[in-house]
């Protein structure tokens, strides 16, 4: 349907070669096509085979563009997402990424006419120079939660080219932030800013993440960030109003279409749902803590121990490392011990199926937005173990909104106990301490579950693009 009666739009999407980022692109794409607007999405080719398919309906508006990812030393053969590499090697995958920027001039040559809007990644520092040429306008669509980005502050902080910029040590980033003028608890602990640190230290590329962000942020016309005013309304004001001084518009949550019955007819989901239908309601819990994060072989164990403590049933996705081949190692005799009460997955699962499942009453998470968003969309409380990168942030937010809790760890190395694991969990599910997140996440899932609602922010940002888009574009 028309929106407003403007005219339809050609929006090019482009996103950063992870499937975190990849996968709310393409579920904005899906949403922005419904609407009749023409979507070109980007990426490489292994990359889009790897997302869903464009739903029949929208093959008319809806169209994928390959560019080749040229090949770079140290990179591997075949890689081309972050899911295809180790943590500390992701670098390499940006600075092939850069070799991207030809091949993207050589695509907008090719349309017979620019198109109305380029809405790109926080690596895509290069795009609005390109665009601007065409006097095309973009869009920087932000992944991350404004939090996050509060937390770090305005542009310039990085353009010196130091990803610290203010912040001359580490120990800087375990204080709250000067850039947040109201009461918060955003700050790292030691342990997760090392982690952090020693991540974007790791610069092959020549360009600091700090750089690719802040340009982009500089050099686009507008902010769209996967969040909502329910959740967020003072950190998006904070962003528009004072760190970015440029509108900031949230785009809703985009939560996973809702399950349908037909599509339970998968032979592994028929596997998956057997086990999940013997327990009984909110009696289980589902454990992931994503792709990229690596836990220590120390940690694996204690999760694995602090679930059998635990003594709850859990089903348990456990994914090879970034890059390796192998699966970490779990304790001699966790699984006979564990067996009918405990579903270890060592292959992708549904999340948002299982999450929905009556039988799943918590979700042990590393804090990635997308999960975190998923779970409260099915109303099911969380409890936190961040990773890597945001996911600390992500975590402190929900419990200074009182949403959830993390798992308890030592502040120096971020270590922790399977005790602390069966406790957190029996808390989460099952002991009365827990009933107050267990009744937030249902009042959260009138927010994040509210299609209509979270239609209404898709509504008001392709208002945006409409009212704002240039006429007559050409050069």
């Amino acid at each position: 349907m028309d929106l407003d009666g403007n005219g339809f739009l050609h929006i090019v999407m482009f996103p950063w070669l992870a499937f975190g980022h990849m996968m709310p692109f393409f579920e904005l794409a899906v949403s922005l096509a419904k609407k009749g607007n023409q979507i070109s999405f980007i990426s490489t080719p292994k990359n889009i085979q790897r997302l869903p398919k464009i739903p029949s309906d929208l093959a008319h508006v809806l169209e994928f563009i390959e560019l080749l990812l040229p090949q770079t030393e140290n990179l591997p053969f075949g890689a081309e997402a972050t899911s295809d590499v180790p943590w500390l090697e992701v670098d390499y995958l940006k600075k092939a990424f850069d070799g991207l920027e030809s091949p993207f001039v050589t695509y907008l040559g090719t349309l017979s006419s620019p198109p109305d809007w380029v809405i790109h990644d926080f690596t895509h520092y290069w795009v609005p120079p390109i665009a601007a040429k065409l006097h095309v306008p973009c869009v920087f669509f932000c992944i991350f939660n404004a939090s996050f980005m509060s937390y770090f502050g305005p542009t310039s902080v990085f353009l010196g080219g130091k990803y610290e910029g203010a912040r001359a040590n580490p120990e800087d980033f375990t204080v709250i932030s000067k850039w947040i003028p109201f009461e918060n608890n955003f700050a790292f602990r030691m342990f997760e800013i090392l982690k952090m640190l020693k991540s974007v230290h790791v610069n092959v590329s020549g360009v600091t993440d700090g750089f690719r962000i802040a340009s982009t942020v500089e050099n686009c016309e507008v902010v769209a960030i996967r969040s909502c005013n329910e959740i967020e309304s003072e950190y998006l004001s904070l962003l528009q109003d004072e760190i970015y001084q440029k509108p900031v518009i949230p785009i809703g949550l985009l939560p996973p279409p809702r399950v349908h019955s037909e599509d339970d007819k998968d032979e592994k989901w028929v596997q998956i749902k057997y086990w999940l239908d013997t327990h009984c309601e909110k009696s289980a819990v589902y454990v992931a803590l994503g792709s990229e994060a690596t836990l220590s072989q120390d940690e694996m164990t204690e999760l694995a121990l602090g679930l059998e403590l635990s003594e709850l049933p859990f089903f348990w996705v456990l994914r090879k490392p970034a890059g390796s081949t192998d699966f970490p190692e779990i304790p001699i005799g966790f699984e006979d011990r564990v067996k009918g009460r405990g579903f270890i997955c060592k292959s992708w699962a549904e999340q948002h199926k299982i999450l929905s499942h009556p039988s799943i009453g918590g979700f042990l998470t590393h804090c990635g937005w997308s999960s975190v968003i998923e779970s409260l969309g099915c109303g099911c409380p969380l409890v936190l173990l961040p990773m890597i990168n945001d996911q600390a942030i992500v975590a402190r937010l929900l419990e200074w909104k009182k949403i959830s809790f993390e798992i308890p760890r030592n502040e120096s190395d971020g270590s922790f106990t399977r005790e602390s694991v069966a406790e957190s969990l029996r808390k989460l599910v099952v002991e009365k301490e827990g009933e107050f997140y267990r009744a937030k996440a249902k009042e959260l899932k009138k927010i994040v579950g509210d299609t209509s609602r979270q239609e209404q922010y898709i509504d008001d940002f392709l208002r945006y693009l409409k009212e704002h888009k240039r006429i007559g574009n050409r050069p």
